[in-house]
């Protein structure tokens, strides 16, 4: 016996179930006969255009969040591209100045005698080595006694018309 609430004894009493009503069901819009299986409960009109309109709602969604979601995945692409363009760019100009440098350094004349005796084995002359050659004051130039002619190769119809008009 249950004294002010409190139970004496080491067995629990039983509760007897409650049934709770949902909202929906409260309300009335929702019937559900408890003999039928789900798929058979008929909807009406306005929930079926209510679930329609929800479904709608939920594809749209996520279509736009898959085009956001691929628009910036392009955006990444082509900042990434962009970067590495960028890099390249920063190694030509680089590679490009050092060939200034290395261009100005090769019109130094002390550069090319430097480069001259390590790499070639040259050395500079001496007094041993010169050979002086006399020539003589004639002009060795000869001037042209002849006229050069230089004719082109003609074709067939221009020779056809030379043959015509000049007879």
């Amino acid at each position: 016996m249950a004294r002010n609430g409190y139970q004496y004894g080491t067995s629990p009493r039983k509760l007897e179930p409650v049934e709770r009503k949902t909202k929906k069901q409260q309300k009335g819009n929702l019937k559900i006969v408890k003999d039928l299986p789900r798929q058979d409960v008929k909807l009406s009109k306005a929930q079926k255009k209510k679930q329609r309109k929800v479904t709608c709602v939920i594809v749209a969604i996520f279509i736009m969040l898959l085009t956001i979601s691929y628009r910036n995945s392009q955006i990444n692409e082509s900042f990434n591209q962009v970067q590495t363009l960028k890099k390249q760019l920063a190694a030509l100009e680089k590679e490009n100045e050092q060939t200034k440098v290395n261009i100005e350094n090769s019109q130094n004349l002390s550069f090319i005698e430097q480069e001259a005796k390590t790499k070639l084995g040259m050395q500079k002359l001496t007094n041993k080595q010169t050979v002086y050659i006399n020539l003589p004051k004639k002009d060795y130039v000869e001037s042209a006694s002849e006229e050069v002619k230089i004719e082109k190769e003609k074709n067939w119809f221009e020779e056809f018309v030379d043959k015509i008009f000049h007879r």
